[in-house]
């Protein structure tokens, strides 16, 4: 595969749809292209916004709905049996209520996730995705503001990719990641705002792919620093930080 064509997987690579021989030569293609790493951060964070637009309450009568559907499927015959063409049709007209049964549940599931929730709970997930809707609108609005700059590096211990967009007019920065290491149990990314060597804390990374706003204004920092902290973040970095972003 040529470079051209390389260059137009980044949309494909954000949503997973590449074959593994593709994924693996667009890999090592991103391995040595910034543009092509900052386009595959925008498009994760295009996806993560829209899957937020998207996702809608799943009814609370669905449990009881599957339940009781599954009491008319029936069985599949014994292993081994050989069934006639009439008995074939019989059977496909039976299951047709299960296969439409399975496409409702695949349509709730891309709709918002197959989970019956407590009212509470439901509240709660509106709320998080209204505030992941309003922190990607942020970042794109950081991302077109006429003076936006971006510096992208890979994490060590892995192929994940970072980068970092400021604005110095709207003293702004956010962070985007794709494919970071994951973490062991009970730690975090936490990101720092590098201000002259004395590290100033700018929130917690809560995936491994994905779009941050950092919280607080850029105030002349001379880069974001990302370090590997204690479930709910540290005061003060506790690591030496696996990659600083300077803005340059």
């Amino acid at each position: 595969m040529s470079t051209a064509d390389l260059h137009t997987l980044t949309g494909a690579y954000a949503a997973h749809a590449l074959d593994p021989d593709e994924r693996e030569d667009f890999e090592r293609h991103l391995e040595h292209c910034q543009a092509c790493s900052l386009e595959v951060a925008e498009f994760t964070a295009t996806l993560a916004r829209l899957g937020a637009a998207e996702a809608v309450p799943v009814p609370g009568e669905l449990k009881h709905r599957v339940m009781a559907a599954l009491e008319t499927v029936r069985q599949q015959p014994p292993h081994g049996a050989q069934p006639t063409v009439a008995g074939h049709r019989a059977r496909l007209r039976r299951a047709w209520p299960r296969f439409a049964l399975a496409a409702c549940l695949a349509v709730a599931v891309g709709a918002g996730g197959l989970a019956v929730q407590q009212h509470r709970q439901a509240d709660e997930s509106r709320a998080r995705a209204t505030a992941l809707q309003q922190q990607q609108d942020h970042i794109t609005g950081l991302l077109t503001a006429p003076d936006a700059r971006t510096t992208s590096s890979r994490i060590p211990g892995g192929d994940g990719v970072a980068t970092v967009v400021w604005s110095s007019s709207r003293s702004e920065a956010g962070f985007l990641a794709s494919g970071m290491p994951p973490l062991p149990e009970g730690t975090t990314y936490e990101l720092w705002f590098d201000d002259s060597g004395t590290m100033r804390p700018a929130g917690l990374m809560p995936a491994t792919s994905g779009a941050l706003l950092l919280s607080g204004p850029v105030n002349g920092a001379r880069g974001v620093g990302v370090t590997v902290e204690p479930a709910g973040g540290s005061a003060h970095p506790t690591r030496t930080p696996l990659v600083v972003l300077p803005f340059s």
